[in-house]
This record gives C-alpha cells, sequence and structure tokens, in this order.
C-alpha cells in the first residue's frame, strides 16, 4: 500500500517505521523545518533545547523499533539512565529525592512522615495490579464497543472511576507525600483529581524500569528515529505543510493529501499524526463528518496548555537535578485554577529540566542549559497572551532566583519563551491545548477518538489525542496500534509484538537478533 502519515512527532514517526517494516510505501509529510512534531528542537547562542518530552520511562518501546527494522539503537542513539529520576521540592524547604531504589524512596515516606511508611507499601503493591493490567491495554485498539466492554469487569475491579489524587489520599495522609505520588497525570495533560486510578501505573512502571534520557536531548531520538525510518527505505518531506485530505465523494474514503502548495499526494491510506480536534475540524471537509461533527469535537474536554521559557546561563548550578519538580503554594487549588475555572493563577507549580546535569554538550563550556515549564489554562481562558507573557516570564525568574538559583537574572544569556499561542499557531493544537483531549475516565479507551476514524474508514490517528493517549510510551503505542490495523486490513504480515516490558533490564543489548 501507499501509505501518506502527517506529521512526524513520535506516534507519527512510531507508525511510519512499523508500517514501513511491513513493506508498504511510506512517505511523512511534515509542517516544519525538522521532524519530532512537540519533540521539536531551539538551537541559539551554543545552547539546545528540547521544545518537547524530556523524560522516557519505557525504553524498550524504542529499542523495539529497531529490532523491527534489523538495527541496533545505539548504532543511532545513546539511552542512558537517570538519577534522581526527580527531586521534588516544596515550599516548606523539604526535598523528595524521587529514585529507582525502592528502599530509599522507603526511606524517603520515613523521613516526611513515619505513620505513611505502611500504607507507601500498599499503594506500591496495589499499583502492581494496577500496572499490569493498565499497561496490557496500551498497544490494544478500542475502536469497537466490544473491545470496552471485555476490560470493563477489570476497570470496574480496580476502581477505575476513581481519581489518581482519591486513590493515593486513601493510602497517605502527608499532604506533601499526596503530591509527590499523585502528580504524575501532569506529564500526560491530566490533572491528578480527575485523570483515572489506572495512571497510577506510571509510578509503578518508574520504579520498575526506571527514567531515561537520549544523549543529545530527546532531538537527538528523533533524529535517530527518523534515520532509521529512511535507512529502510522511507520518504519524509519537511516544510509540507497538509491544507486538506483528498476525498472520494462517492465511497467517503481519502484519496491522499492536499498540500499548503496545491500539491496533492495520492495515498490507499492515510494516518494523522497532527492534533486529532483540529485534523477533523480542518482537514475533513463537514459532509464526510457524521460522528465528529464540529459540535462534538468542541464539546471535549481538552488538556491544559503550557508557559515554557527555554533560557542558557552563564554559570553553573549543581545542586539542581537533571528534573526538579517545584511545588508551589497551592496544589488542588491551583488545578483547579487550570483545568476548571481557566483562570492564570499568579501561583504557580514547576517543572524544572536541567538536561546538562546529565549531557553537558547541550551547552557551551562552563553553561547550563535549562527550561522551565508552567502548566496553564488552554485559551478558553481568554489571557492575553501578549500581554501576560513578559510579566508571567519575570515573575517565574523571580521564584527560581530567590528560592533555588541565585543571581539567575544577572546570568541568563541566552533565551526563548512559548505559551499557549505557539501549540495553536504552529503545532494546530485546538484551544492550544499542549496534551489535546484530557485523559479522563469518560474520554479513555473506546471513549477516546478511535485510532481508525469512525467517518473516515482509511484514515487513521496516532498520538496524543488518540488512544492510548498522552506521554511518549502512548504515542510509541498507538503507532503499534494503526501498523498493526492497517496491517490486518491489507493482510500483511502484522511484524510487531506486544509491548509489555520484558522481564529483564530494557537497555539497548547489541547482540540480540533482528526479526
Amino acid at each position: 500500500m501507499k501509505l501518506i502519515v502527517i506529521g512526524s512527532g513520535f506516534g507519527g514517526l512510531a507508525a511510519a517505521i512499523r508500517l514501513r517494516a511491513q513493506g508498504h510505501d511510506v512517505t511523512i509529510v511534515e509542517k516544519r523545518d525538522q521532524p519530532g512534531g512537540r519533540a521539536y528542537v531551539f538551537r541559539q547562542d551554543g545552547f539546545t533545547f528540547d521544545a518537547g518530552p524530556t523524560i522516557i520511562t519505557a525504553p524498550w518501546l524504542i529499542h523495539d523499533l529497531f529490532e523491527l527494522a534489523g538495527k541496533q539503537t545505539d548504532d543511532y542513539v545513546r539511552i542512558v539512565p537517570v538519577n534522581p529520576f526527580y527531586n521534588i521540592r516544596f515550599e516548606d524547604g523539604s526535598v523528595f529525592r524521587y529514585t529507582g531504589d525502592r528502599d530509599q524512596v522507603r526511606e524517603e515516606v520515613r523521613r516526611f512522615n513515619p505513620a505513611d511508611v505502611d500504607g507507601y507499601e500498599r499503594f506500591y503493591h496495589e499499583t502492581d495490579d494496577i500496572f499490569e493490567t493498565g499497561f496490557g491495554l496500551i498497544d490494544k485498539p478500542f475502536h469497537k464497543v466490544g473491545a470496552m466492554l471485555k476490560v470493563l469487569p477489570e476497570l470496574v475491579r480496580l476502581r477505575s472511576d476513581k481519581s489518581v489524587a482519591k486513590f493515593v489520599n486513601e493510602y497517605i495522609s502527608d499532604e506533601r507525600l499526596r503530591q509527590v505520588f499523585s502528580f504524575h497525570p501532569l506529564l500526560v495533560g491530566g490533572n491528578p483529581f480527575q485523570t483515572t486510578s489506572i495512571y497510577t501505573l506510571i509510578h509503578r512502571l518508574e520504579q520498575k524500569w526506571g527514567v531515561w534520557f537520549a544523549m543529545g536531548g530527546t532531538g537527538a531520538l528523533v533524529q535517530g528515529l527518523t534515520r532509521l525510518f529512511t535507512d529502510i527505505g522511507g520518504t519524509i518531506r519537511l516544510s509540507s505543510e497538509v491544507r486538506s485530505l483528498a476525498m472520494d465523494d462517492l465511497s467517503g474514503r481519502t484519496t491522499g493529501v492536499e498540500l499548503a502548495s496545491g500539491e496533492v499526494i495520492a495515498a490507499d491510506a492515510v494516518v494523522c499524526n497532527g492534533d486529532v480536534a483540529q485534523a477533523y475540524l480542518s482537514l475533513v471537509p463537514k459532509r464526510f463528518r457524521r460522528k465528529w461533527t464540529d459540535a462534538k469535537v468542541k464539546k471535549q474536554r481538552y488538556s491544559m496548555s503550557l508557559f515554557v521559557l527555554y533560557f542558557g546561563t552563564d554559570v553553573q548550578y549543581p545542586d539542581i537535578a537533571h528534573h526538579e519538580i517545584l511545588m508551589g503554594p497551592r496544589y488542588r487549588g491551583l488545578l483547579k485554577d487550570i483545568f476548571e475555572t481557566k483562570k492564570l493563577a499568579s501561583d504557580f507549580s514547576l517543572y524544572l529540566h536541567r538536561p546538562t546535569a546529565t549531557d553537558p554538550s547541550l551547552a557551551p563550556p562552563g553553561h547550563d542549559c535549562w527550561y522551565v515549564l508552567s502548566p496553564v489554562p488552554h485559551l478558553a481562558s481568554g489571557t492575553d497572551w501578549a500581554t501576560m507573557q513578559r510579566p508571567y516570564r519575570d515573575a517565574i525568574v523571580q521564584y527560581l532566583e530567590q528560592r533555588y538559583m541565585p543571581g539567575l537574572s544577572r546570568h541568563i544569556v541566552s533565551e526563548l519563551a512559548v505559551d499557549p499561542r505557539y501549540f495553536r499557531d504552529t503545532l494546530n493544537s485546538f484551544l492550544g491545548s499542549a496534551f489535546s483531549v484530557e485523559p479522563t475516565l469518560t474520554q479513555s479507551a473506546w471513549m477516546r477518538p478511535h485510532n481508525r476514524s469512525e467517518d473516515v474508514p482509511n484514515l487513521y490517528f496516532v498520538g496524543a489525542g488518540t488512544h492510548p493517549g498522552a506521554g511518549v510510551p502512548g504515542v510509541l503505542s498507538s503507532g503499534k496500534i494503526v501498523a498493526d490495523l492497517i496491517g490486518r486490513a491489507d493482510g500483511s504480515a502484522v511484524a510487531s509484538r506486544s509491548v509489555m516490558p520484558p522481564a529483564v533490564d530494557p537497555a539497548p543489548r547489541r547482540k540480540r537478533a533482528a526479526r
């Protein structure tokens, strides 16, 4: 089959590699001048800034793509473990050092609140059961209601109706520890007080298989996957924005894509790695959308957006770890402002990323490379970011300088910032959402936009807005789902396996036989 993949984010690259490995003629068309989608790279003044995801939690999903193509991961990119996973800092000055050493995590819990050690142990063992069920579904399609009915008893048994925060709070009493073990949904665009407790599996995933980083930054991983795709015969076209799908009026099927230049590229099927909401609204003509009407698309709940300041400093801050979670004075109240009232608050909780803690090559000698990320409401808030970007940036820099990074303001030598307008205008994300459809229980699995379009039978979706959801493991798995669906529809051999983790260390293994 001749296939077009719209977008070169991790979901698009994963689908394209798998489809090419099946023997299809695959072309990726990418709007921007670099591959990567949200995992774009900004380079300036000798600094390398990863614009998108920076945390790898299921590295075997990456290794599987290389092995599928008969290649070795470390011939393309080197993935290394990070320790600690995160430092989680609180307003009272306390710091939770979050690692993969269970004894150390237990002692950290004890240091914060001895009475919570037993509760943490029970929580951890409960997440083991949730992980086995939840992660087992990550690469299974849910485009048929029967698939949902089949797993419903398990979801009921695991009390998936509870939120992550409610689940954690049943085991842990210290407010700071409650935040430590419930913040993870924010990494995939979810509100811990609304996201289904299935997402507690992230803690289990990290504890068992670690947190990893690609040397050279996430952009180096994108480059490695892109080179893998072209090495096995795939084609990628940059600076090629898609204006619309070409449609056949009689069959209701897509016949390819029309680029903004006016060029039409024919295809037997199209895989869309673009924002699912914006794709339906702008790429698929209304007359072909009986299910995903404008009203239905706009009725969905969408994740928060982000303000991100990328900056380089002419000094280093060695006391700051690679990943830092800086908890502000409010937790539930701030999340309510972001997700419910859609209000840009004056306070914030932050993710501070210092990749030069692991890879000094990302900055000039003696310098540090950073980004600081603040979850903010999406554009339905009405926030005037043209006016607010600078004062919001200044407030964050002042906060970091006063609490964690002395003299920061005079040591910043390079910077750029993005806000929800970037996600809307550059990444084509509806409402400037950073993670597309919010991961609530009623917007999960079969109730989430399907990997195979209900309206256009040969249109498929990968990426954050479809099943299984946002985050690198999720979008990589969506690529597998789509490749399997197309492989079955075409009758070609489906050259992929379950994404359940191996029983051994998931680091690259050079001597593993290629399949």
